[in-house]
C-alpha cells in the first residue's frame, strides 16, 4: 500500500457506512435489490456526506455509521441522476471533514488510496495509481466527460473515498471494472464541487439541460449498438424497443458507439419523440420512442 499509515489515519475517520432500506415497490429494485450497503465521506463538519446515488435511490430509511460505530440516521439531501452522486445529510455537528482537492491536479502514474467501508465499523484501504484521466461512457446510459480509473481496486462498498498522497478527497469511488476488479472508477470531484450551491439550494444540478432517457442497457457491436436489455416499464420498454435489437441510427444519423448514442438522445429533453433506426430480425425497422426523465422514473417513495 502506497499511503503513509499515518495518512490513512488521519482521513480514515471521515468514511462512513451507509445502509439503506428501499421501498419494495421502487423500480431499482429490480436490479439493486431492497436492502443497501455503501461508503459515504463527510465533506462537510456540518453533517454533509458525499455517495454514489445508486446506493440510496429510493430509500425509505438511511443510517450511516461513523467509524467509532455512532449509528444516525440520514436523509437525501441531493441527488445528481446523470454523474451519479448523492449527498446525504445527519443532524450532528463537528463530524471529521475532509478537505476537497481539484482532480484536475492529477496526471497519470500519480499514486492515489482509496478507502471505503465493508461494514458498520470497518473500513479499508487499497493503493494504487492514476491509469486513465477522460472520457467514460457505461452501459446504462452513463458517460462521463472525465473520469478518473486507478489501479486501486475499490477496497469495500461503492462511495468511498479516493485521495491523494497529500489527504485531499479527489473523487468517490463508484465501481470496479473489469472482471477480476484490478481497476476502479471513480467520480471526480468537481462533479460535486462546480455544483455545490445547486446541490444545497434545490436538491439537484438545475443548470445542466435534462436529458432525454430510455432505459436501455446498451452494448458496442459493429453493426451499431444493440440493446442487451431493458428497465422494465421504462420508456423503451414501453415504446416497443426490444432487447436484441442494433440500433444503427437516431434521428437519421448513424450510431456507431455507446458515446454517438447517448450525445445524440440528450440532444432532447424528455417527452420527446425519438426516432430509432432499429436491426431486428434481419430487418431494418423504425421505432419511434417517447423519452423519459430518469430522475422522475426513480424519485423517492413517500
Amino acid at each position: 500500500m502506497d499511503a503513509r499509515v499515518g495518512l490513512v489515519k488521519e482521513v480514515v475517520g471521515s468514511v462512513v457506512n451507509v445502509h439503506a432500506e428501499v421501498a419494495s415497490g421502487h423500480p431499482s429494485t429490480a436490479i439493486l435489490g431492497d436492502e443497501r450497503m455503501g461508503s459515504g465521506v463527510v465533506i462537510d463538519a456540518s453533517g454533509l456526506i458525499l455517495t454514489v446515488n445508486y446506493v440510496v435511490m429510493g430509500a425509505k430509511r438511511l443510517e450511516v455509521t461513523l467509524g467509532r460505530g455512532r449509528a444516525l440516521r440520514a436523509e437525501i439531501a441531493a441527488q445528481d441522476f446523470d454523474v451519479g452522486l448523492a449527498l446525504l445529510r445527519v443532524r450532528r455537528q463537528g463530524l471529521p471533514a475532509v478537505r476537497i482537492g481539484p482532480s484536475a491536479a492529477l496526471a497519470r502514474g500519480m499514486p492515489v488510496f482509496a478507502l471505503a467501508s465493508t461494514g458498520p465499523r470497518e473500513r479499508r484501504v487499497a493503493g494504487g495509481v492514476v491509469t486513465y484521466l477522460g472520457e467514460f461512457d457505461a452501459y446504462w446510459e452513463y458517460l462521463l466527460d472525465r473520469a478518473v480509473v486507478t489501479s486501486a481496486p475499490n477496497p469495500g462498498v461503492g462511495g468511498g473515498g479516493l485521495f491523494t498522497l497529500a489527504g485531499s478527497l479527489v473523487g468517490v469511488v463508484s465501481l470496479n471494472l473489469g472482471e477480476v476488479g484490478r481497476t476502479s472508477l471513480a467520480i471526480p470531484t468537481e462533479c460535486f464541487e462546480d455544483n455545490r450551491q445547486e446541490f444545497l439550494r434545490y436538491g439537484r444540478v438545475v443548470s445542466r439541460p435534462q436529458r432525454a432517457w430510455l432505459g436501455l442497457f446498451a452494448e458496442a457491436v459493429e453493426e451499431g449498438v444493440v440493446v442487451a436489455g431493458l428497465v422494465p416499464d421504462g420508456p423503451g420498454a414501453r415504446s416497443g424497443v426490444r432487447e436484441g435489437d442494433v440500433i444503427v441510427s437516431l434521428d437519421s444519423r448513424e450510431v456507431g458507439s455507446r458515446r454517438e448514442l447517448y450525445r445524440g438522445l440528450w440532444q432532447h429533453g424528455p417527452g420527446e419523440r425519438i426516432a430509432l433506426e432499429v436491426l431486428r430480425d434481419n430487418e431494418l425497422r423504425l421505432v419511434h420512442v417517447t423519452s423519459g426523465d430518469r430522475a422522475d422514473f426513480y424519485k423517492q417513495i413517500s
